[in-house]
């Protein structure tokens, strides 16, 4: 019972803390405040966060399914917190929501069709979650009825005031924001998944203790 408890416990913290960081990452709407400089700044984010998170979630039960099971909850929890906005007079937009279900759909087919291979899911689930986040995200971002709008006409709340919206300067930082996402993505989220797995490690030794 101890161990299924603590199991549970860290889902959760691991879950709200990825929601978290969706606010400032970026800051909820991700593009919008910082146009193409953040959006590469929220790829890294997310697909680090979430992939730390899975493969924690996926390794402990040893179940295929269950990454894709995380990113669910993630994506709720991102939902409540725009339906939240939305009812104390913020437009729809204001919040756009991560579209991390695919990435960790990817993540749990690695591991599935490797034969539940614990270094291959980190590997190659990790490089494809990397890689396939930022493009779900910059169409996702199709959808977002004119951001830049959205972005001067409502000021985030919680941002800081060094963090004002500035005009964007497409092309000045980056030419392209989807691969250079996707590329630090697919580096950075090898070693954070390996991290993710190396905490299942952790969990279970402590609990053995």
């Amino acid at each position: 019972w101890l161990r299924r408890t603590t199991h549970y416990l860290f889902i959760v913290v691991v879950a709200v803390n990825s929601t978290l960081l969706t606010i400032n990452a970026g800051d909820y709407i991700f593009y919008t405040d910082w146009a193409w400089t953040s959006f590469v700044v929220f790829s890294i984010s997310q697909s680090t966060m979430l992939v730390v998170g899975a493969i924690y979630y996926m390794l402990f039960t040893g179940v295929p399914g269950t990454a894709t099971y995380y990113a669910t909850i993630m994506t709720i929890y991102t939902w409540v917190a725009k339906g939240a906005w939305f009812a104390l007079g913020y437009p729809y937009d204001f919040i756009v929501v991560p579209v991390r279900i695919p990435s960790a759909m990817l993540l749990d087919l690695t591991y599935w069709a490797t034969r539940r291979n614990k270094h291959a899911a980190i590997i190659i689930g990790g490089t494809l979650v990397g890689m396939s986040l930022p493009v779900f995200n910059m169409i996702n971002l199709l959808l977002v009825k004119d951001p830049l709008e959205m972005a001067f006409k409502y000021p985030r709340p919680t941002l800081p005031p060094y963090m004002t919206p500035i005009e964007p300067q497409v092309g000045k930082f980056y030419n392209s924001p989807v691969a250079l996402g996707a590329g630090a993505g697919a580096v950075l989220s090898v070693p954070i998944a390996a991290l993710g797995a190396k905490l299942n490690t952790w969990t279970y030794r402590w609990m053995a203790a």
